[in-house]
């Protein structure tokens, strides 16, 4: 098949292209740095798949434009499908395909990488010894033995998280629509969700963007938790409120605060902007904390998730044009 691969980057070449090759799938690859939007999506003209990433806009707009220039199948190089219009996709004939799962590992030990660098200030701590300081003073940390540790969402990353934070000697609770005995076996146990806001040092979110969870972590829910709660969101940006946090931060509610994602991260994240002003007044808001840590959509980024992400991509796209499907479809309930 043609492929119009947007968003590209150099390891995103690097892993489709290794891909394509071991699996001997033929498909000619057309990369793109551009983001997919109405003002790009022309540019898959003549292209039977289009391949998006997960700030690629794929709204009715865009996926008209797509199907009038012989789009017919959309890979996703990503788990969630919150950018895609579903409905405007099955009105247009469009199937949609996505990677279900990658490296849940990955994006676990990030989420535990930001806890133990926002509790023992290991970022403040390198700045500080490169310019010959070794002070200790504004650097004093907390055991995590001992600590009550909350997991929201127990997918494979939520268990992840949940094995590993077990692991460091804490109570591990967590809270999940859909409870698996897994959690169990690993050494947690499920709990209504407000005694899990109320009883944790650490909060790790690892659940989808849906209507259920969007800001979930609002002002309300940041009213029962303890003083000086860590949160951590590695999950989707939306999850969480960030007027809220920045207000639970000021009052000293919210600890220390870790974020791999960002409501609004579209127009910033996986792009080089430290010659521009970031007029996002919200985002540099956060920015001011010294008690929180962002880093830029990352957690996924692993040699073993990109090999993963690509080999997967890359099997949906030949699997649609074998059977007109994809290994993976987005749920079938929803294509029609």
């Amino acid at each position: 098949m043609k492929v119009a691969v947007f968003s590209t980057r150099p390891y995103d070449r690097e892993f489709l292209d290794k891909a394509n090759d071991e699996c001997r799938a033929g498909h000619t690859m057309f990369y793109l740095e551009s983001r997919l939007n109405s003002h790009t999506a022309h540019l898959a003209n003549g292209h039977d798949c289009v391949c998006a990433f997960v700030n690629d806009q794929l709204g009715r707009v865009e996926l008209e434009i797509l199907a009038a220039n012989g789009t017919r199948f959309i890979a996703l190089r990503s788990a969630g499908f919150n950018n895609v219009d579903l409905d405007a996709a099955r009105e247009l004939g469009l199937r949609i395909g996505r990677v279900p799962a990658y490296s849940p590992d990955a994006i676990a030990e990030h989420a535990v990488a930001l806890i133990l660098s926002l509790n023992r200030k290991i970022h403040k701590a390198y700045a500080r010894v490169r310019e010959g300081n070794f002070a200790l003073e504004g650097l004093l940390g907390f055991d995590l033995r001992g600590k009550v540790a909350g997991v929201i969402g127990t997918g494979r990353i939520g268990l992840n998280v949940a094995r590993i934070l077990h692991g460091f000697g804490c109570e591990v609770l967590a809270s999940d629509p859909f409870e698996t005995q897994e959690l169990a076996a690993i050494g947690g146990r499920y709990v209504p969700l407000d005694e899990l806001l109320g009883r944790c040092d650490v909060i790790s979110l690892h659940c989808p963007l849906n209507p259920d969870t969007h800001h979930l972590i609002d002002r309300a829910a940041i009213a029962k938790m303890k003083h000086g709660v860590m949160l951590i969101n590695t999950s989707r940006g939306a999850v969480m409120d960030a007027r809220a946090v920045i207000a639970g931060l000021k009052s000293g509610k919210v600890g220390h605060v870790g974020l791999d994602v960002y409501e609004e991260e579209e127009d910033l994240f996986f792009e080089n902007l430290s010659d521009q002003v970031i007029r996002d007044d919200v985002f540099v808001r956060l920015m001011t904390f010294p008690n929180v840590l962002i880093t830029g959509h990352q957690g996924f980024f692993t040699g073993e998730a990109m090999t993963a992400i690509a080999g997967t991509t890359i099997d949906n796209i030949t699997a649609f044009s074998r059977d007109g499907a994809p290994l993976h479809p987005v749920p079938p309930e929803r294509q029609g």
